[in-house]
């Protein structure tokens, strides 16, 4: 294997992993927002339903 074919294969393999990564780290944000919508939710909900108890 020629230096400027396995320069191109290392290339190419870094295109990849860069692009794996930033699915990944978009996959992590998507969860993570997931998460903080869930806990704010609930937090009005349990908020909402301290007002009923304390009537």
């Amino acid at each position: 294997m020629g230096p400027e074919l396995h320069y191109q294969l290392i290339i190419n393999r870094v295109a990849e992993l860069q692009e794996e990564a930033t699915s990944h780290r978009r996959a992590r944000e998507a969860q993570a927002s997931r998460k903080a919508h869930q806990r704010s939710a609930s937090r009005r909900l349990r908020a909402g339903l301290s007002k009923f108890r304390s009537s």
